[in-house]
C-alpha cells in the first residue's frame, strides 16, 4: 500500500500550488542528443526556494498548527534546504525557526535560511552532528522538532511527482538523489498511488554510500563520511523510515562520483542554461552512466539549483570541488 492515496496527494497539492506553483518538466534537444534518449528534467530548481523541500514545508506546516495548535516554534537540521523550507514555511504560520547546520555549511544556503526567518546556528562536522544537537535542543527549549523525514513532509514533496506524471505520460524510468530519501520516496508514493510502472532509481554520491549498500545489503549500515560536495546528498546514516520505503520500491541505486557530478552540472548548464547544485545533477549523472537508457523515455530530478557561486564557478572551470 502506498503511503497515501492518490486523493490525498491530489488534496496536498491544494495545499501547495497556492504558495509553490508547479514546476516545468521541460526535454531539451540538445540534452537528448547527448543522452541518445527521450530525457525530460523536472525543475524543482524553479520553486520560491530552489529547490524541492519547500513543497513538504508547505504541507509540513499545516499539518503542524492543526495537530499542536500551541506550538511557539520550530527546530530542525539541514544542509540547507530543507531548512529554507523550514523557515519559509514558519515564517508564513507566525511561528519562530531555529536551523542547525554543520560547520562549513554552505554560506549563500545560511544567508538564504536566515533571510526566511530561521536562527541559524552551526554545530557539528556533518549532518548527522547537527541533528544530535537539534534534538537535544528542542526538548531544552521546548522547541518542535521537524524531522528531515515525516509523513507530511512525503505528502508535499509528492506534488511534484505528481505533476511530473501527470504531464508526461508512460515514463520508464526516473533518477532521483538520495539524501535523507523524501525525494525517493515521493516518487515511489505517486507512481504507487497512481498505479504506474515506472522504474525508480535512487542515486547516491560514491562518497556518501549508506544509502546503497543499505539497499544492496537488505538492511541499514551508514559510512564512516559523507565527504561529497553534493551537499544535498551528503548523508552518514540512513533513515529507517525512508529506507523502509525505498528498500522495498526503488528498483536500483545507482552510485555517482564527485567527477561525473561535476561533468552533469556543466552539461546541464550547456545544454539547458539551468544551474544545478550537486544533488540537483546527480539524476543526470546516473543516466548518463545507465547502459540501459537507449530508446527509452527517462526522467530525473533536477531537486534544487542552490550552490554557492565559488564552488559553481570551478566547476564551470572544468574543476570538481573538494570537501
Amino acid at each position: 500500500m502506498p503511503l497515501f492515496t492518490h486523493a490525498e496527494l491530489i488534496d496536498a497539492a491544494k495545499l501547495v500550488h497556492p504558495q509553490v506553483p508547479a514546476t516545468p518538466q521541460y526535454t531539451w534537444p540538445t540534452l537528448n542528443e547527448r543522452a541518445a534518449c527521450e530525457v525530460w528534467v523536472k525543475h524543482e530548481n524553479h520553486t520560491p526556494t530552489g529547490a524541492f523541500k519547500v513543497r513538504g514545508g508547505v504541507t509540513f506546516m499545516h499539518w503542524l498548527k492543526q495537530a499542536h495548535p500551541d506550538v511557539a516554534g520550530i527546530i530542525t537540521a539541514t544542509r540547507g534546504n530543507h531548512g529554507q523550507s523550514q523557515a519559509r514555511s514558519a515564517t508564513a504560520a507566525g511561528l519562530a525557526s531555529k536551523i542547525l547546520v554543520p560547520k562549513g555549511n554552505s554560506t549563500e544556503k545560511n544567508i538564504a535560511m536566515r533571510a526566511f526567518g530561521g536562527d541559524v546556528i552551526e554545530y557539528g562536522n556533518d549532518f548527522n552532528e547537527a541533528a544530535e544537537e537539534a534534538l537535544r535542543l528542542a526538548g531544552a527549549e521546548n522547541l518542535f522538532m521537524v524531522p528531515a523525514f515525516h509523513p507530511e513532509l512525503i505528502r508535499g514533496v509528492a506534488t511534484y511527482a505528481l505533476e511530473l506524471f501527470n504531464a508526461v505520460k508512460d515514463i520508464d524510468v526516473v533518477y532521483v538523489p538520495i539524501g535523507c530519501g523524501s525525494g525517493i520516496c515521493s516518487l515511489i508514493t505517486a507512481r504507487d498511488a497512481m498505479g504506474l510502472k515506472t522504474r525508480i532509481v535512487g542515486v547516491v554520491a560514491t562518497e556518501a554510500p549508506a544509502a546503497k549498500r543499505s539497499f544492496d545489503l537488505g538492511k541499514m549500515v551508514s559510512s564512516d563520511s559523507a565527504n561529497t560536495f553534493a551537499d544535498g546528498a551528503a548523508v552518514r546514516v540512513p533513515v529507517a523510515d525512508a529506507f523502509d520505503i525505498y528498500s522495498k520500491g526503488a528498483d536500483a541505486i545507482a552510485e555517482v562520483s564527485e567527477q561525473q557530478i561535476a561533468k552533469a552540472m556543466r552539461i546541464l548548464f550547456h545544454d539547458t542554461h539551468n544551474i544545478a547544485e550537486g544533488a540537483g545533477a546527480m539524476g543526470l549523472a546516473a543516466l548518463l552512466q545507465d547502459e540501459n537508457r537507449h530508446g527509452k523515455r527517462s526522467a530525473f530530478i533536477l531537486s534544487g539549483g542552490n550552490i554557492d557561486t565559488q564552488l559553481f564557478a570551478q566547476v564551470l572551470s572544468g574543476g570538481t570541488p573538494k570537501m
